[in-house]
């Protein structure tokens, strides 16, 4: 897995339709529709706080999340039990959900080929969002 990387405090944007997705083809009329978007007003709510990481193997793909996609970690978000997250374990970071139960913390994958991990005692956890 790569490092985070910061996101780019220009804005990245992308067109937008105001139109319902039809399986055919669009009107010629939507074409006057558009209007551009900013990526980070929908998807970065603390800019300093927030980065990109690439993901490598296939140990949430049944989270949706696949080898080789990019994925947005927000370090200012408290993590909960359940949340998907970036963890760093001993210094190698995973993505993984997780769970808290009895005072005990362990990281699930997201695809049953994955062993759960559970954190022992001496071990160190980090959770960057």
């Amino acid at each position: 897995m790569s490092k985070p990387q910061p996101i780019a405090q220009m804005p990245v944007e992308c067109w937008h339709v105001e139109a319902a997705a039809q399986c055919g083809f669009p009107s010629p009329a939507d074409d006057h529709t558009q209007r551009r978007i900013d990526l980070n007003e929908i998807l970065l709510h603390q800019p300093a706080a927030t980065y990109y990481m690439r993901v490598r193997g296939t140990s949430m793909r049944d989270a949706g999340i696949e080898d080789g996609d990019c994925i947005i970690i927000d370090r200012s978000l408290e993590a909960r039990h359940g949340d998907v997250i970036l963890a760093v374990i001993d210094g190698e970071f995973t993505v993984k959900t997780l769970f808290k139960r009895n005072g005990k913390v362990s990281l699930k994958a997201a695809n049953p080929l994955f062993p759960e991990i559970s954190i022992r005692e001496g071990q160190e956890l980090s959770v960057w969002g």
